[in-house]
């Protein structure tokens, strides 16, 4: 509401400049701009968006006659504007407001009217700059004065809300982070045998990873053990059967030897 309402005071600006009578081509057609602006208007309750669209196109014919014609352009910005084309209108305004070889007054106009379409678009920051520079140019202009502080109260009430929705987000963020370990303390003491049940199952586990381990070790050795015996066995044998043969051949040795007779035919 207040930036509608401060709309229609910025709409006292948003109107043509008069213009002298003479032969121009271009000056005929800006009077038959104005005429439609003002007619667009003349119903409080509705804008006529046909007779704004005819006012910016005699606008636009004035200044194929007169490129830096600064009354046509700053008309056709306010038919821009007063259409709801922010956006268009603030390049036309921001460029009329850097002309240095207009007077003051027309500059401080462009300005407080960029500062309006600013305004509307949410830009804050960039309005109070431009309603600056319009009191730069014209410092008694008490409508840029109170649009200046009204804008200068939205953005200190904006930047409030903000640190306020900061702090609250740090105060939850807090208070979460305290809950959580509240939870987790409460989950420590309220289930210390769940604890001691899960270690001894970690410590189950662990333990059954090593027994077969272990029982494959153990085969292993009993398995290197087996073998030595085995070993030792078999050269027993081997050891016995020597022992059995030379018995045999002293035995045969210490038998005495038959001498054969030879018959005397």
């Amino acid at each position: 509401m207040k930036i509608k309402g401060l709309f229609i005071v910025t709409m006292l600006l948003f109107t043509v400049l008069p213009q002298m009578v003479g032969a121009q081509v271009e000056r005929r057609y800006i009077r038959q701009g104005n005429r439609q602006f003002e007619k667009a208007f003349a119903d409080t309750a509705r804008v006529d968006s046909v007779l704004l669209r005819d006012a910016e196109d005699s606008y636009r014919k004035a200044l194929e006659e007169d490129p830096n014609n600064w009354d046509a352009s700053f008309n056709l910005a306010n038919a821009m504007a007063s259409q709801g084309r922010m956006e268009e209108a603030a390049r036309q305004y921001q460029a009329l407001g850097a002309k240095t070889d207009v007077d003051k007054t027309k500059r401080a106009a462009a300005y407080h009217n960029l500062g309006n379409c600013l305004l509307q678009s949410e830009n804050l920051q960039g309005a109070i700059e431009a309603y600056k520079n319009a009191l730069r140019n014209n410092p008694n202009d008490l409508e840029t004065k109170y649009n200046l502080a009204w804008a200068q109260d939205k953005m200190k009430q904006q930047q409030n809300e903000n640190q306020q929705n900061q702090n609250q987000n740090k105060q939850d963020q807090d208070q979460n982070q305290q809950q959580q370990n509240q939870d987790q303390q409460q989950d420590q003491q309220q289930n210390p045998d769940q604890q001691k049940k899960d270690q001894q199952n970690q410590q189950s586990q662990d333990n059954q990873q090593q027994q077969p381990k272990q029982g494959q070790q153990q085969q292993e050795q009993d398995n290197e053990q087996m073998s030595k015996e085995d070993a030792m066995r078999i050269l027993e044998a081997l050891e016995n059967d020597e022992k059995d043969v030379q018995e045999k051949v002293q035995k045969q040795k210490a038998q005495p030897q038959r001498r054969r007779t030879q018959k005397d035919w």
